[in-house]
């Protein structure tokens, strides 16, 4: 595959982020002489051991993300997760020891979060994560912080994205790229627009969401389950968490608001956050030089996308 970071340049770059962890966490007074990688994706995840404490390091960036907006992105992820925690919502917190905020080193930014034993006899639930997730926007509806409206859906990422994709026939055909074009013409209106959203969805409240489908983070841990990874935290729809999720998860977080006293998901919201939903892991296909797993993660996404209505079905 032309152009594609090759397994040394993978192994050199999870090395460096691995000493970047090591060395911001020393000069944050840690004790570090054990690193531990726990996930290798698209951030490093590093046990600073014998410290409680994991460092995570984002390695995979869309082109239009700024050092100063992963920050902000980053700092907000620090922010809600020691607001819930502090609620008694069960969440992977901060690390209190060391400063609650990002760390820039060495051309990354590192997080610091509290270590947690993950109980590694346990499988996913995805149904029972589904319906957790409505006692989790429960929680968030108070949150105060300041959030942008589907900021997480990165609009001028999928725009650059659909642009580089058309050069990389390899990575996604010509008329697929024509197809998504198309799609998104019609459906980002809807994404950049808070009023727009609010005109074509009436009724449909608004809320601080996790932003990156949290029945896939619920993290398994000795001590019970908790959230996870809310680095893409938004305002929104709370059915923007379920995206391409599917019926049967769709009626699990149902049940689950039922339980929580919140408002079952909407239809055609639906429809537009699955459409949106497909076209993001499409588009993603764009990063694959950086991460070269991706292509056999996303492209098995494409042949069904086909047989699909256009947009999902949403209209004008």
């Amino acid at each position: 595959m032309t152009g594609f970071a090759t397994p040394e340049q993978l192994a050199r770059r999870t090395a460096s982020a691995v000493d970047a962890a090591v060395a911001v966490g020393r000069d944050l007074g840690l004790t570090v002489t054990g690193p531990r990688v726990l996930h290798d994706l698209f951030s490093v995840v590093v046990h600073l051991a014998p410290s409680p404490v994991v460092a995570r390091v984002p390695v995979v960036l869309p082109p239009t993300e700024t050092p100063e907006a992963l920050a902000r992105r980053q700092q907000a992820e620090l922010d809600v997760a020691q607001w819930l925690d502090a609620r008694s919502t069960p969440v992977i917190p901060p690390s209190p020891l060391v400063p609650r905020r990002p760390v820039a080193r060495d051309g990354f930014s590192l997080t610091f979060w509290q270590y947690v034993e993950e109980d590694r006899d346990r499988a996913p639930d995805y149904a029972a994560n589904s319906r957790r997730t409505a006692a989790l926007h429960a929680a968030l509806r108070s949150y105060p912080g300041e959030l942008s409206f589907l900021s997480t859906a990165d609009p001028d990422n999928i725009a650059a994205s659909l642009t580089s994709l058309a050069g990389r026939p390899d990575l996604l055909a010509p008329d697929d790229v024509d197809r998504a074009r198309r799609e998104w013409e019609l459906l980002e209106p809807l994404v950049r627009s808070r009023s727009a959203f609010e005109a074509a969805f009436p009724g449909i409240g608004l809320q601080p969401v996790h932003g990156d489908c949290p029945p896939a983070n619920i993290f398994h841990s000795t001590a019970g389950d908790l959230y996870a990874d809310f680095e893409l935290l938004t305002l929104g729809p709370v059915e923007w968490d379920l995206a391409t999720l599917g019926p049967e998860l769709v009626a699990a977080y149902d049940r689950g608001a039922a339980e929580a006293g919140i408002r079952p998901l909407d239809e055609r919201v639906l429809r537009f956050v699955d459409a949106v939903g497909r076209l993001r892991g499409i588009t993603a296909l764009a990063l694959a030089p950086q991460l070269p797993v991706l292509v056999e993660y996303l492209t098995p996404m494409v042949e069904p996308w086909r047989g699909m209505p256009f947009a999902g079905g949403v209209e004008r």
